[in-house]
């Protein structure tokens, strides 16, 4: 069998398929996938997904997790956008400075 020269690219996390119950553990961990975007493509709500995560993760990863998503404000749509704007604003103050 002939090799390719062409590289295999991997990812550390490779995203599983959306219908599998991986999907919701690997998307409730990543930063930008708000949960209004979970529960359109699985319909699971924030207290679901909660409660998969406690029941999947150790108890020092659950905590982990919980602290990072109740101290960032991108898991949440309206916080996300509101967020944005206040970074967007504050970058076209400083051009004029």
């Amino acid at each position: 069998m002939k090799k390719s020269h062409r590289p295999i690219t991997r990812s550390k996390n490779p995203e599983p398929k959306p219908d599998s119950p991986d999907w919701v553990i690997w998307a409730a961990w990543a930063d930008r996938i708000t949960f209004e975007d979970i529960k359109k493509k699985t319909g699971k709500t924030e207290s679901d997904v909660i409660k998969i995560m406690r029941r999947s993760l150790k108890p020092s990863s659950f905590r982990l997790w919980r602290k990072r998503v109740n101290s960032q404000s991108i898991k949440h749509r309206k916080k996300f956008e509101y967020s944005r704007k206040n970074i967007r604003s504050i970058i076209k103050e400083s051009d004029y400075i």
